[in-house]
């Protein structure tokens, strides 16, 4: 799967599964609705009947959770993202509030998400996978495969689970004409283009990562058509390109941005930020290096931190 160019679409992506509208009378999970309407919705886990208007959604990751607020949808449930931040701070405080809080992301409590009595559950395989069956017997449970990277197709099937298929359209067409102001603004594709850009994210407990092109953020700048430097090439995976303290000159570009999860100081945050090396880079003599929340830039995935971060982008980056 390669990375995606400049220019979006509108509309972003088909939606991967067709409609079926028929009367429910079994309680079940599969057929959730007793009295309305359902569709067949093809998850990452097989086929799935949702009720076609969900009222008591619970969503156990951010992505799902940013999906379900961009949508208009407040989640009966969600999980938090770790036990420090709770839900994500970028995301406005009206429409998390009374979100009942079911537990970490990978921990999340199978007693309270059934407690809330949801008719629909949205997660990832590679979050959830190994708790499908028990979270199916709770209500319908729609799956993507992963998380991150594949987040515009992953929002496609959020909003056809969440009977938001025009709302989403109308999401990413709007996404679509702010990259596309954003990009002129810049001075056009060419410019936007020569302009080479870094991600750089001290993480606690882990080696510092220079984000290559698979992954969350790198999809926005390259919607934008930012230019990345070769190192990014050499991420593993596509994901990330790990290095220590000593070789962080390698990060070097025309504008770095860095984000910081965790302890400054135990994620070499600190001690990188404050040496000759990291002092010495062009970006850094130059001006043009910006920290970013990394709650936004990296944790959120979603068109709601993305909308957020164009504007970000626009005020920090040179034209």
């Amino acid at each position: 799967m390669t990375i995606p160019r400049r220019a979006v679409l509108a509309g972003a992506l088909t939606l991967t599964s067709a409609l079926t509208a028929t009367a429910c009378s079994s309680g079940t999970p599969n057929s959730p609705s007793k009295d309305g309407s359902s569709h067949l919705v093809k998850t990452a886990m097989g086929d799935v009947r949702v009720k076609d208007h969900p009222e008591r959604v619970v969503v156990l990751d951010t992505a799902e959770l940013d999906s379900a607020i961009t949508l208009g949808v407040r989640p009966v449930g969600a999980a938090h993202a770790d036990a420090g931040s709770g839900f994500l701070d970028y995301l406005p405080k009206d429409k998390v509030a009374g979100i009942k809080d079911v537990g970490a992301v990978m921990s999340p409590s199978l007693e309270s998400i059934a407690a809330l009595k949801p008719d629909l559950i949205l997660t990832s395989k590679v979050r959830h996978g190994d708790k499908y069956a028990e979270l199916s017997k709770i209500a319908p449970t729609v799956m993507t495969e992963s998380t991150g990277y594949p987040w515009k197709q992953n929002f496609q099937l959020h909003a056809l689970a969440l009977g938001k298929v025009a709302e989403a359209k109308q999401v990413t067409d709007e996404y679509g004409a702010r990259v596309r102001e954003l990009t002129a603004r810049l001075g056009g594709p060419a410019k936007a283009a020569a302009l080479k850009v870094n991600v750089v994210r001290f993480v606690e407990g882990a080696d510092i990562r220079i984000y290559g092109r698979k992954n969350y953020i790198a999809t926005v700048l390259a919607d934008v058509g930012l230019g990345r430097p070769a190192v990014v090439d050499k991420a593993k995976d596509g994901f990330s390109y790990d290095v220590s303290p000593e070789r962080i000159d390698l990060a070097d570009a025309d504008v770095i941005f860095h984000a910081t999860y965790g302890d400054p100081a135990k994620s070499k945050a600190t001690q990188t930020l404050g040496s000759a090396l990291w002092k010495g880079m062009s970006a850094v003599r130059a001006g043009r290096v910006h920290a970013v929340d990394d709650q936004l830039w990296i944790q959120g995935i979603g068109y709601g931190a993305a909308t957020t971060i164009l504007r970000e982008l626009g005020e920090m980056l040179p034209r």
